[in-house]
């Protein structure tokens, strides 16, 4: 019997879509060789001899997915909180990001990270690195070690930053495809990564000269690689990356042109704040992936995201802890303070959009944010099965609540520490 064949018994509860939460509760989650055979309500014949792990009483819920976090930010998280966006970076992230350039200091830095990561609720993340290759590197390894699925992406940068964390155009390029190219060997010499793997990650428009913009498209249509970066997350900027390229439409134009947009390969666009009405259309038409990030969205004071004009556009939404813009890494409370904002939006902003409900906060934490990942974030038949099973015990009540009530009450009120089980890709956790 493999260890990936088993069921998992409790409250299950999972998104079918944006709208539908599936609460079963006492029943079974049947998963073959790390698969989803469905949720039942009595296991099936076929399945009978499985093990299972019987947690009954226990709400039983899809691991989460942090669609945006930059991994050298963590230690500094909590810090800076006064400042906006690109004060921010020059005072507080790329000074700490150049140390990432001694290994030491990354190993002990990212080791941090990743076993926090790896007691949090979050299965998979989009992840940045920072500029130098053989941390970059370190990060994967220290993410594998953890058991957590992701994409890390070797950061580019050639202009606008410090002295001391430029990249040169040629350089940058040539750096990120040794870094390809390392992971290649390893991968054919069978010591590659099973669970992380590589994604393009320009920092954004005003540190990526076009010239480096175009080489990275190069290296994307070479290897068919997915894009992360950041667009339109605060006004300065916004009018930064106009004057810096006034031939672009509009922000994602300025991606688009160089089909870093979605067309070549996923992208994922973080914050997406104040995207106009052709930007919206271009994300829709190339099916770009927007990272909401509401706690950075606030302590950087950049705004509050359309979130229910993406979701009624069709548009792919997930949810991004953004550390350390946002100073908590747990999606448990980005799933609330999505929707807390939705509801500051609705009634100082726009009284046309309607808040988020759970429901849909809940998705976009779980199978919104794992779409990027394939058939995960949720128990439907035919998913990976990432699992979080949690404790509830040190929150004592009076009353009968329902299992539907019992889950919103722990989004608000539990997080990672109350996480009693984790099973991600594929294996048990914790």
């Amino acid at each position: 019997m493999r260890n990936k064949d088993f069921i998992l018994k409790g409250h299950i509860c999972y998104s079918e879509n944006s709208e539908t939460l599936t609460i079963m509760e006492d029943s079974y989650l049947v998963c073959v060789d790390g698969i989803s055979k469905g949720v039942f309500r009595e296991i099936p014949e076929a399945y009978r001899n499985l093990p299972m792990k019987d947690y009954s009483g226990h709400l039983v819920m899809p691991g989460l997915t942090d669609l945006h976090v930059h991994a050298p930010q963590y230690a500094f998280r909590g810090l800076g909180m006064d400042w906006e966006l690109l004060e921010w970076l020059n005072t507080q992230t790329f000074p700490e990001e150049s140390k990432y350039g001694d290994e030491e200091y990354a190993r002990k830095a990212y080791r941090i990270f990743a076993e926090d990561l790896k007691r949090s609720g979050t299965t998979r993340a989009a992840v940045f690195a920072t500029i130098h290759v053989p941390g970059t590197e370190i990060l994967m390894e220290e993410l594998e070690l953890a058991g957590v699925t992701a994409y890390v992406g070797k950061v580019n940068m050639d202009r606008n930053s410090p002295e001391y964390l430029i990249e040169e155009t040629k350089a940058s390029a040539e750096a990120t495809r040794r870094w390809l190219s390392d992971l290649k060997e390893k991968e054919a010499a069978g010591n590659g990564f099973r669970h992380v793997k590589p994604i393009l990650t320009p920092r954004f428009i005003p540190s990526c000269t076009d010239e480096l913009m175009r080489l990275l498209a190069e290296i994307q249509k070479e290897y068919h690689l997915p894009v992360q970066s950041h667009l339109s997350e605060n006004f300065g900027e916004i009018a930064w990356v106009k004057e810096l390229c006034p031939e672009a439409e509009f922000y994602g134009d300025a991606y688009d042109r160089f089909g870093l947009f979605g067309e070549e390969a996923p992208a994922i666009m973080a914050h997406c704040v104040h995207s106009g009405e052709r930007e919206i259309q271009r994300m829709k038409e190339r099916g770009v992936y927007v990272a909401h990030c509401p706690q950075s969205n606030t302590n950087l004071s950049s705004g509050i995201a359309p979130i229910r004009r993406y979701l009624n556009e069709g548009i792919h939404v997930g949810l991004g802890s953004d550390v350390a813009g946002g100073h908590s890494l747990s999606i448990f409370r980005a799933i609330t303070d999505a929707i807390q904002e939705s509801k500051l939006r609705w009634r100082l902003c726009d009284d046309s959009l309607k808040p988020l409900t759970v429901e849909e906060a809940f998705y976009l934490g779980t199978m919104g944010g794992g779409s990027f990942f394939g058939r995960a974030g949720s128990f439907l038949e035919g998913y990976e099965v990432d699992a979080l099973v949690l404790d509830e015990s040190r929150m004592r009540h009076p009353q009968e609540l329902t299992v539907r009530e019992r889950l919103e009450r722990f989004l608000y009120l539990c997080g990672d520490q109350d996480v009693l089980h984790k099973f991600a890709a594929r294996e048990s956790i914790f």
